[in-house]
């Protein structure tokens, strides 16, 4: 997306800033202080998602939230890295440079599986905690496991689909269908900005990369490796992953725990951003984690 179009009216942009690592420029925001949080956002999304509950959780850490590659703004250098474990590591790499170890990461979607990946694979994050917001985390059951990441990967090499999907999101109510079809209604600032990027060529691009190149089999298989505490959140209410997909997942990890928020969706955070902050700081205060 063009960053001078939208810099005076994109949520938080004073904390924004442009960082080189690996093969992208990243868009990051950084605010507060204290221990470290990290927020993932998920397929198709930015930092907008976190417009609400990002300042509520920098009265009480140092927040990081990031725009996966090509999405939002951050520039897309390498369309091979498109996929979980590539992402991930690239991740890990930008961290170092920004100096952040996370002590906790939340995750929402696809950013959920993004942030398991990371705790498995990065050492450092032996005793971070993980906050799963609907996370994506179930391939699609039979003909369709087979048939959807074909059609995204046919989708993705036509340099023509982007476009077109583009220019017909302008119609606002593509945007409004959208959203309403993940079970959640959020405020028109939100859907605005939604509508801002499914109309944005490069990040419907970078989009269907990822759904291209994504595969959740080895996280998956590798659940039960996972050791740090982690809080599933799922909305009742959500059409676009179903609920249970958290409470299967959960019951693969040793030290997990599964919330139930009911009549959210998919976008809980943004319906409901303080009764989701509240379970948060409920969660990741356990361990008198904000007072040390």
């Amino acid at each position: 997306m063009n960053w001078e179009a939208f810099k005076d009216r994109w949520p938080n942009v004073a904390f924004s800033k442009f960082v080189k690592s690996g093969p992208h420029a990243w868009h990051v925001q950084q605010m507060g202080s204290g221990p470290e949080l990290v927020l993932i956002h998920g397929a198709g999304g930015s930092t907008h998602t976190w417009r609400d509950v990002a300042p509520l959780f920098a009265e009480k850490f140092h927040v990081t939230a990031i725009d996966l590659p090509g999405q939002g703004f951050t520039e897309l250098g390498d369309r091979n890295r498109c996929g979980l474990e590539p992402m991930s590591a690239d991740l890990r790499d930008l961290f170092g440079v920004l100096g952040v170890t996370p002590n906790a990461i939340i995750g929402h979607s696809a950013g959920a599986a993004i942030a398991l990946r990371m705790a498995i694979d990065w050492p450092a994050m032996n005793d971070t905690k993980l906050i799963c917001i609907n996370g994506a985390l179930g391939n699609f059951r039979g003909l369709a496991g087979v048939l959807f990441p074909v059609l995204a990967k046919i989708l993705s090499l036509n340099p023509f689909i982007p476009a077109i999907f583009s220019r017909t999101a302008e119609n606002p109510q593509r945007a409004e269908r959208l959203i309403a079809s993940t079970g959640s209604q959020i405020d028109d600032a939100g859907m605005e900005q939604y509508r801002a990027l499914i109309s944005d060529r490069d990040h419907v691009d970078a989009t269907l990369a990822m759904m291209a190149q994504w595969s959740l089999d080895r996280l998956l298989a590798e659940l039960p490796k996972i050791s740090q505490e982690v809080l599933f959140i799922a909305g009742s209410n959500d059409k676009a992953v179903p609920p249970d997909t958290s409470d299967r997942a959960a019951a693969r990890i040793p030290n997990a725990a599964v919330m139930h928020l009911n009549g959210r969706g998919h976008l809980l955070h943004e319906e409901a951003p303080d009764k989701f902050t509240d379970a948060a700081f409920a969660f990741l205060d356990q361990e008198n984690m904000l007072t040390r």
